[in-house]
């Protein structure tokens, strides 16, 4: 008798096996590849994705599909999602034609390997859907022991298993399952959008701006000449409030920007931070320059960005600088000076006009952002405990965590430089701007934005930042008794409130950096970082005392200068 499996509970490996029985397409190609070539590749071989090989070396080599060749270095990953995006960004280019579309080169737009997440074969189907979700990626390769990719497995492939060739095709198959199924009908329309989501449709139309708060203290126990590790030595008027002392760094700005669409100006905020290594120290470096000088540079370019070509007297501004292009951008300033140092960088840009956050984290810096979703409607959101409708007191909820970046625990991906040039493989911590995480998130009116240094995110749990979030919308005014419906009618009124959020919008900030200090200081009571030290084997209790800065950003209705 077979013992039955659940089909989550099913080695990717077999998933693998079943793929490869029915058809067998080498997912490969090479980095020097075009668009022009890739389109055909992806069609003909069914594929959502390709494992980008390093190109031949000389004109000798055999081509790059006779598999008895010597196998060819991987370097990266293609989806069909990139070559969407690599057309859509030339589209938008004025300045280059069709032609030069179709001749880009893959190896310049590809997810580097030091990015790419990849699965292996021992691991189960419901693991690798679990990862995929998570990540929002749409093929995963399978890396075996040995470091060979032994396939891709996408959702379809995932789904797929199980399925007999009958099950796929014949009478019986397209009776029961599709007969009933195919084609609309002439008067098929689009539904309505739901109730509750016209409120929020309604304001789509019109810009949304943010009012900015940032707050930020030092290391409790830092000194000029470094950290007192003894905490007994240390009394409440002892801690450290010198902000000067920081290896934390941050920059808020807003500029006008052309906008890639209409070429209109545009005001764009900008606003990022960095988190000094303090390790430098151990060789003499003094761990705040390079993080102080990074975001130095981040507004640096901005500024200049905005103002060059106007002052040269052409009368246009540069177009809106993506957050990973101003990290790398401002990293080569640094790097021209020769500071020596490394820090995490996060840079984010607000888009007033299509309601999008835009951003680049490097590290384990982060960004949230609190949102407030009715229960009731947004039912697929995930809670711990589920309480019921009448005993909640608020549903602000975590509407979106950034992903972080760690070569190791405690370990974060950096940028930074030795005073030469370092190999930037997957076996060190120093990274460039493109190995950040990038990514895009869509905001709504009275959404809340935190972004912070791990100071924050290692001291004060996601749900702690959410309840003093929600304390401080009530304690201020911005939200009364949990009424959202109200608060949606105020705004319909055109009242924003946006003069008192731009008053008391910094105060959140603050609360939060003297909260992690309290956390930090704290020894009864494990935090973030002690519970994640203890899943990797390290005995650590308490809080963990850092640097921290916090930047908050509350969207509103109209700007507070209106």
């Amino acid at each position: 008798e077979v013992k039955r499996r659940r089909v989550a509970d099913v080695p990717i490996r077999e998933v693998l096996d079943s793929k490869h029985a029915y058809r067998w397409v080498n997912p490969v190609i090479s980095e020097d590849a075009t668009i022009r070539n890739a389109i055909p590749t992806v069609i003909e071989g069914g594929l959502s994705g390709m494992m980008v090989i390093e190109a031949p070396k000389n004109p000798s080599e055999k081509d790059k599909n006779n598999h008895t060749e010597s196998p060819r270095r991987v370097v990266g990953l293609l989806t069909s999602r990139d070559l969407l995006r690599m057309m859509a960004a030339g589209f938008k280019d004025e300045n280059i034609t069709d032609e030069e579309i179709v001749n880009k080169v893959i190896g310049d737009y590809m997810t580097p390997m030091s990015q790419v997440i990849y699965g292996r074969p021992t691991e189960t189907i419901g693991m690798c859907r679990s990862l995929m979700s998570k990540l929002g990626i749409k093929c995963l390769p399978i890396l075996s022991k040995e470091g060979k990719v032994e396939g891709l497995i996408t959702a379809r492939d995932m789904n797929d298993y199980g399925l007999s060739a009958s099950d796929r095709g014949g009478k019986k198959s397209y009776l029961n399952d599709v007969s009933e199924r195919v084609g609309l009908s002439s008067d098929t329309s689009m539904a309505e959008p739901p109730l509750y989501m016209n409120a929020h449709l309604a304001l789509e139309q019109k810009p949304l701006s943010v009012n900015m708060g940032v707050d930020e203290l030092p290391h409790p126990y830092k000194t000029h000449d470094g950290v007192g590790h003894n905490r007994r030595d240390h009394g409440p008027q002892d801690l450290a409030t010198d902000l000067d002392l920081s290896e934390d760094a941050y920059f808020c700005t807003r500029v006008h920007l052309e906008d890639e669409n209409d070429q209109f100006l545009r005001d764009v905020t900008y606003f990022g931070v960095a988190d000094g290594v303090g390790s430098w120290r151990q060789y003499g470096v003094d761990p705040r320059l390079f993080s102080h000088k990074l975001m130095e540079e981040c507004e640096n370019i901005l500024l200049e960005a905005c103002h060059r070509d106007k002052d040269i007297g052409g009368g246009k501004f540069r177009r809106v600088i993506p957050p990973a292009d101003i990290i790398a951008q401002a990293y080569e300033r640094v790097k021209a000076e020769n500071i020596i140092g490394s820090s995490t960088a996060c840079v984010a840009l607000f888009d007033c006009i299509r309601h999008q956050l835009h951003f680049s984290n490097l590290g384990d810096s982060g960004i949230i952002v609190l949102r407030h979703i009715d229960s009731d409607i947004a039912g697929t959101l995930k809670r711990d405990r589920i309480t019921p409708r009448a005993e909640r007191s608020s549903d602000l909820r975590v509407a979106f965590i950034s992903q972080q970046q760690l070569f190791s625990f405690n370990h974060p991906y950096q940028v930074g430089w030795t005073g030469e040039e370092l190999s930037t493989d997957e076996h060190t911590s120093f990274k460039t701007a493109r190995d950040s995480c990038t990514t895009s998130i869509h905001l709504r009116r009275g959404d809340i934005i935190i972004m912070a240094t791990d100071g924050l995110f290692d001291n004060v749990d996601i749900d702690d930042i959410t309840k003093i979030a929600l304390k401080w919308e009530q304690g201020v005014g911005l939200i009364r008794g949990g009424d959202i419906a109200a608060r949606e009618q105020r705004w319909a009124m055109g009242n924003s409130l946006t003069i008192l959020s731009s008053e008391k919008v910094g105060s959140l900030a603050s609360e939060l950096c003297e909260k992690a200090r309290e956390n930090s200081l704290d020894s009864s009571k494990d935090s973030p970082f002690a519970l994640l030290a203890k899943d990797n084997d390290i005995m650590w209790s308490g809080g963990m005392p850092d640097d921290c800065t916090v930047i908050v950003a509350h969207v509103v209705g109209r700007s507070a200068d209106d």
